[in-house]
């Protein structure tokens, strides 16, 4: 065999794929002879039961006899609605994200004095440690930003006195100045891919610790760092969507796969969002407005549901769009008859979208929500109850606030990080074990064959 040349057309690095290819085949029927339950999901689609947590609940269906019976579906933080939390902070007009931070890490509501004292904890660790920015973002690049993200987070922990101590205490102390400082990294990032990649103006504000979270964010990505209350506050309601979701999303179970082994926080964390990263997972809002994108561009009269359906029929047989056969953002492992987080930010982007004029364009996703079912049905001829999920209008939500697309998945971590050190420290706190699953090996004894003996024609 000639050198092997690892560029990815190359002849030399194609056959070392076909090899594995060749050496690597289990067939789909084996799983289920052996009954085993691909994605830890049950034969109906459920979760495989892995652990307890008092941190949330995902509620999307009911079980009678067996049998799973779609149901409205119901997120609650520690017991409370997240419906009940958002009426809340809009009847008084403030700010919600911090509280919801507050409540996740600890299990209750803060007070007054307590929300005050931690939103100004966070606010004095926004700032990064000195010449951090300058070392690990400027001088290092990513075109993507939640790769930086992950990047950065190992990062500091060489920026961290005590980083491998994991008590409450310490795990306290990391998870808080994590929450805080994750935006600042997200926003310096954003701005050297500019300057790097795009080849655009880079800018840095100065971090104003009167702040919210939601506010810090825009103050950082607009170039003249004005924004409106109404926009904050309809960010800072993104934020509180997504900043928990049970311990079964892959990216929380990550986090605690990791903190079972005992390892340190920024490990544990840094894995959650090259979790978080998969487009089967939170890349999917991206996913959602680079689909929606080549409907708008292939569909002629988006008004027209024969045609519109006609073309998402195309998308799932793989003929259309990335040819994945997925319509992103429709259907949820949990949620059957509506995901809560898409009601919400349904409701609050048809009243942005009449303001901004694209309210052509927000009654398109509409169609799509509504046609996506049918075709499923037609194309793979069996209907199941699916709904559009929170990623579907997070995107266009964003882009209405003129988020560059850039920042979508990356903003989920900014608001899931909070979820994430919660299910961390339940973990460590309350479970005591490393998390070991079984895999069964289908692999066959064979002696072992001296080199001369290996020829393979």
């Amino acid at each position: 065999m000639a050198e092997i040349v690892l560029e990815q057309d190359n002849p030399g690095l194609k056959s070392l794929c076909d090899e594995f290819r060749a050496n690597n085949k289990i067939p789909p029927e084996k799983f289920e002879l052996y009954q085993v339950k691909r994605g830890l999901r049950n034969p109906d689609g459920t979760g495989v039961m892995a652990g307890l947590t008092m941190i949330c609940n995902v509620h999307g269906y009911l079980i009678a006899d067996g049998e799973r019976i779609p149901d409205e579906g119901k997120l609650t933080y520690r017991g409370i609605d997240v419906n009940d939390i958002v009426n809340g902070c809009m009847a008084e007009n403030r700010f919600g994200y911090e509280e919801v931070a507050w409540l996740l890490l600890f299990g209750e509501l803060p007070t007054r004095e307590q929300l005050q004292t931690f939103s100004r904890t966070l606010n004095s660790y926004r700032e990064l440690p000195e010449y951090f920015a300058e070392d690990m973002i400027i001088k290092a690049p990513s075109k993507n930003i939640m790769n930086k993200l992950a990047r950065s987070v190992l990062a500091l922990y060489s920026y961290d006195e005590n980083p491998d101590d994991t008590s409450l205490e310490n795990n306290m102390r990391q998870a808080i100045q994590l929450i805080a400082r994750l935006p600042t990294i997200m926003t310096y990032a954003y701005q050297v891919k500019r300057r790097h990649f795009d080849k655009k103006s880079m800018y840095f504000h100065p971090i104003d610790p009167k702040h919210s979270t939601a506010q810090s964010i825009l103050n950082a990505i607009r170039p003249d760092r004005n924004f409106t209350d109404e926009e904050a506050k309809l960010l800072d309601l993104c934020l509180i969507l997504h900043a928990e979701h049970g311990g079964g999303n892959n990216s929380t179970f990550t986090a605690r796969v990791l903190s079972s082994t005992g390892t340190d926080t920024y490990s544990a964390i840094a894995a959650a969002i090259g979790s978080l990263k998969g487009p089967r997972h939170g890349g999917a809002n991206h996913r959602v407005m680079m689909m929606m994108n080549d409907i708008m561009e292939n569909v002629h009269n988006w008004e027209d549901e024969t045609e519109l359906s006609g073309y998402l029929d195309k998308i799932v047989r793989g003929e259309a769009a990335d040819h994945s056969g997925l319509i992103y953002g429709m259907g949820h492992a949990v949620y059957t008859l509506s995901d809560p987080r898409a009601v919400i930010l349904k409701s609050k982007a048809r009243k942005l979208a009449e303001e901004k004029d694209m309210l052509k364009k927000f009654e398109l996703f509409e169609r799509v929500e509504k046609l996506s079912p049918d075709a499923f049905a037609k194309v793979k001829g069996e209907r199941k109850v699916i709904s559009a999920n929170v990623d579907f209008y997070s995107g266009l939500v964003y882009e209405m606030l003129g988020i560059p697309s850039d920042l979508y998945t990356p903003l989920f971590a900014i608001s899931r990080i909070a979820g994430w050190c919660a299910h961390r420290m339940e973990e460590m706190e309350t479970c005591g074990r490393i998390m070991r699953p079984a895999y069964r090996s289908l692999s066959k004894s064979r002696p072992y064959l001296p080199l001369e003996e290996r020829n393979r024609e």
